[in-house]
């Protein structure tokens, strides 16, 4: 005999379909622990008469809520509580951007074992090269190609990660132009970097495609400006996480070269969407081309590439061994071990199949509220004006996320439309499902507020 639900089946009020305020209400007794691992559900046909609803409506809660991870479906036997009850002293970071660890103990157990057989003991017995040996910049070289990029490994830089890299090509280019452009929202190491530069920093508004070619033309023949420097992210922009198609990013390289304008373009991650169009290939002359390893294999893996202009290529090298250590002799044997013998591939496609497994659970539990991402990444965006987004981030923060502040983005005081990012890898697959639907509940306090302080009273 089957043994009986112990969910106190009600249907609350609302404006949404019977299906929707069924899962909502079902699945927060689940994450506030009011049912836990294992509890039936109740049979479809029973739920549906005693709410007063269709048995379909039924069906369609159970699977929206399978789709969030809080439901499991046996056949023959039912459908069951999947996911643990919501902890609250659980803090859930949803604000450093990275991938999920993809290598387990035995895995990395295999490199260092694969390494203690054929690495080249020579390579440790002496300083590197500044710019990393040859070795290793052809091995990454043809990685990159691999992405789309195709860099000459002679004039490949290696460096401790992206964010040196785009020092470094900065401390480059800063003495040969008078201001920055870049996007209205962006990278905040990158703003970091401009702004203890003492360059005069403007935005440029952004649509679905990036950056505006209308808004970057307008500051480029400003006299104010001068000879500018373009900071831009074709691929998978962070935090937006837009794409640029083939006409935009010709756009953007036919306004640079016509006010001869420099660019650092950051490509990390090139190659995660079939978008895939880089600068670097239209303006070689005038782009520093940024790529790294850590957000597309293994976030310990904190090795970068610059391919700067070949007119700045001399200038770059001594600003890179100023701006610190060398990379250790481990982590280049690693990555040229992961990058020769298919691992890293392997593991560059897990990766994205993990963003997709990601991405559609949070599209299940945000719904529109969040830009659909147009490439294989770890952050998504949730688009709103600036005052929410401040709000939505006081609300995460009280129900136990951590999301990086709306205001790291803005490359200006005054911006009105901004959003919040949400970092998908930091957090565990078994916790995203509790920390997204947090997210959705920071959202709909700020919500229900804005309906109620809107309604005209007579």
């Amino acid at each position: 005999m089957r043994s009986q639900s112990p969910w106190n089946a009600r249907l609350p009020d609302g404006t949404g379909s019977a299906a929707e305020r069924l899962a909502d209400v079902l699945g927060s007794d689940i994450l506030h622990g009011i049912l836990s691992v294992g509890d039936r559900l109740p049979a479809h046909r029973d739920l549906a008469w005693r709410l007063g609803i269709g048995i379909g409506s039924v069906t369609r809660a159970y699977a929206i809520l399978e789709r969030r991870g809080l439901v499991r479906a046996e056949h023959g036997r039912g459908s069951f509580v999947a996911a643990r009850a919501d902890d609250p002293s659980i803090l859930l970071d949803m604000s450093t951007n990275m991938p999920p660890p993809m290598f387990s103990d035995r895995a990395l157990a295999r490199t260092l074992s694969r390494l203690a057989r054929t690495v080249d003991a020579a390579l440790f017995n002496v300083y590197p090269p500044v710019a990393g040996h040859i070795e290793h910049r052809r091995i990454m070289a043809h990685w990159l190609t691999g992405c789309g990029i195709e860099i000459d490994p002679e004039n490949l830089l290696l460096t401790g990660g992206a964010q040196q890299a785009l020092s470094v090509a900065f401390t480059v280019a800063r003495p040969h132009v008078g201001s920055i452009i870049t996007e209205e929202v962006t990278y905040p190491g990158m703003l970091d970097t401009v702004r203890r530069g003492g360059k005069t920093l403007q935005s440029i508004a952004m649509d679905a495609r990036g950056m505006m070619p209308d808004g970057l033309e307008a500051a480029l023949s400003s006299p104010q400006t001068g000879r500018a420097l373009v900071y831009v992210t074709p691929t998978l922009h962070n935090p937006t996480t837009a794409c640029m198609d083939s006409d935009r990013v010709h756009a953007i390289a036919q306004l640079c070269r016509r006010f001869d304008a420099l660019v650092i373009e950051d490509g990390v991650y090139a190659g995660q969407s079939k978008l895939n169009h880089t600068l670097a290939a239209l303006i070689p002359e005038r782009t520093f081309h940024v790529s790294s390893l850590s957000k597309i294999i293994s976030p310990g893996l904190r090795i970068g590439a610059l391919a700067p202009p070949a007119a700045f290529a001399a200038q770059t090298l001594p600003v890179l061994l100023a701006s610190s250590l060398m990379i250790a002799p481990l982590s280049y044997a690693m990555m040229a071990q992961w990058l020769s013998d298919g691992t890293a591939s392997s593991v560059r496609q897990s990766l994205r199949a993990e963003a997709a497994r990601r991405r559609n659970l949070a599209r299940n539990i945000l719904g529109k509220r969040m830009t659909e991402p147009g490439g294989d990444g770890f952050h998504l965006w949730l688009p709103m004006d600036a005052s929410t987004a401040e709000n939505v981030a006081e609300n995460a923060k009280a129900l136990g996320v951590s999301i990086a502040p709306p205001s790291a983005f803005s490359s200006c005081d005054t911006l009105q439309k901004t959003g919040v990012r949400l970092a998908l890898g930091a957090v565990s697959f078994k916790n995203l499902t509790v920390a997204l639907t947090r997210i959705r509940q920071a959202c709909e306090l700020v919500e229900r507020k804005v309906s109620r302080d809107t309604i005209v009273v007579g």
